[in-house]
C-alpha cells in the first residue's frame, strides 16, 4: 500500500535475509544467500546477459512483498533462477530500473514523470502488463463508527466528529491517521483545500499504522485514517470509505491545490528494457505474471498475520494454486 502522485503505499516491504540499507541510492538487497552492500555498486545479479539470475525491485508494503515472494519462488523452483530482491524506494526504484540495477518493478501505483522519461523517452524501461490488481486509496472509518453515524462517510460532515476523532497528537483538531512520511499522499493538502479541522498525524510505517488501527478496534473507539485497497486488514477491521469530491482526469496534478478523491489505478508492472528484450524465460514469466486481488491478500494476510516468512507463504500459496500460475510459466 500503496506511490506517485497517488500513493500509497509507502514503501512496503520483503524480507530476504538481511538487509543492508543504502542511504545514498535508497537502495537495499535482499537476498535468499545473504546479503550484499548495494550502498557501492549494484546487484551483480541485476540485467546479467547470459546468467539465470533476476533481480527484483519490491516496495515495502505487504501487498508488493506477496507478489515478490511468489514470483521469486516460481523464478527459483519451475525455471531454476536465482532471485534477489532489492528494497527501494518508489522513486528511486525506477531510476534503478533505469540503469539496470534491478530487473523488474511488480506493482507501481503512477508515477507519470518518471514513466515520461523513462519508457516513453529514454525507452530505458519497458511496460510489463497490468498486474491484475485495481488499486485505491482512500479515507476510511471503522464500519461499527459509520453504522452509528452515517453522515461520517461524507466528507461534508467530518467536522460534526471532529472532537470524537482528536487524540494527543493532532493538537486539538480531528485527527486523520496517515502511514509513513515517505507515502506519496494529497492528505494534508486535502485536509488545508477542504478546509477541515484535522490534522495529519504519521503513524510512522505500515506496521505501525495497522497496530494503531487495530487498537483503535479493539476498543471501538472511532478513527479517521487513511488506508488503500487491496489490503489484507480489511478482513479484521472492517472499514467503510469517506466520500471525498469526486476524482476527475486532473485534479490531482497540482499537488498544493488537490481537493479530489483519490483515483481508482490499475496497477502495472514494468521491466528494465534490455532486460525485457533478453531475459529469456524470466522475463516473459513476469510479463504473464498477474492475479487477482483476493490472491495478493490471500499471500499477504499468510505473512502479516500467520507471520510465515514470504517464502513460506509463496510455496503454501503455490502448493495450493497450480492452476494459477501455471499459465504464467508457457
Amino acid at each position: 500500500m500503496r506511490g506517485g502522485t497517488h500513493l500509497r503505499r509507502p514503501l512496503r516491504h520483503h524480507r530476504r535475509g538481511a538487509a543492508v540499507l543504502a542511504a545514498a541510492t535508497g537502495l537495499a538487497v535482499l537476498t535468499g544467500c545473504g546479503a550484499a552492500d548495494m550502498t557501492r555498486q549494484a546487484s551483480p545479479y541485476a540485467a546479467a546477459e547470459g546468467a539465470k539470475t533476476v533481480t527484483l525491485s519490491v516496495q515495502s508494503w505487504v501487498g508488493a512483498q506477496a507478489n515478490t515472494a511468489v514470483a521469486s519462488y516460481l523464478l527459483e523452483h519451475e525455471l531454476g533462477y536465482r532471485v534477489d530482491t532489492v528494497q527501494v524506494d518508489e522513486v528511486p526504484a525506477w531510476d534503478a530500473l533505469s540503469q539496470g540495477r534491478v530487473d523488474a518493478i511488480l506493482e507501481d501505483w503512477g508515477h507519470p514523470e518518471q514513466e515520461k522519461r523513462y519508457v516513453e523517452g529514454k525507452k530505458t524501461i519497458t511496460r510489463g502488463g497490468d498486474l491484475g490488481v485495481t488499486g485505491h486509496i482512500g479515507w476510511f472509518v471503522p464500519t461499527y463508527f459509520a453504522e452509528a453515524h452515517p453522515d461520517v462517510t461524507d466528507w461534508k460532515n467530518l467536522d460534526k466528529y471532529a472532537d470524537q476523532l482528536r487524540t494527543p497528537e493532532s493538537r486539538g483538531k480531528g485527527q486523520l491517521l496517515d502511514g509513513s512520511p515517505s507515502y506519496v499522499t494529497n492528505d494534508k493538502a486535502l485536509v488545508k483545500n477542504l478546509g477541515l479541522d484535522y490534522e495529519v498525524v504519521f503513524a510512522g510505517s505500515e506496521a505501525a499504522q495497522i497496530t494503531q488501527i487495530k487498537q483503535f478496534a479493539k476498543e471501538r473507539k472511532p478513527f479517521l485514517t487513511y488506508w488503500y485497497e487491496p489490503q489484507w486488514l480489511f478482513d479484521r477491521v472492517p472499514m467503510t470509505e469517506v466520500k471525498l469530491p469526486e476524482y476527475t482526469e486532473g485534479c490531482a496534478d497540482d499537488p498544493e491545490k488537490v481537493a479530489c478523491a483519490y483515483p481508482h489505478t490499475p496497477l502495472q508492472k514494468y521491466l528494465n528494457t534490455r532486460f525485457a528484450r533478453s531475459g529469456g524465460e524470466a522475463a516473459e514469466f513476469l510479463k504473464k505474471f498477474r492475479w487477482t486481488k483476493a490472491q495478493q491478500n490471500e499471500v499477504s494476510l499468510m505473512i502479516a498475520e500467520e507471520k510465515l516468512s514470504p517464502q513460506q507463504a509463496a510455496k503454501k500459496w503455490v502448493e495450493r494454486n497450480e492452476n494459477v500460475w501455471k499459465p504464467w510459466l508457457t
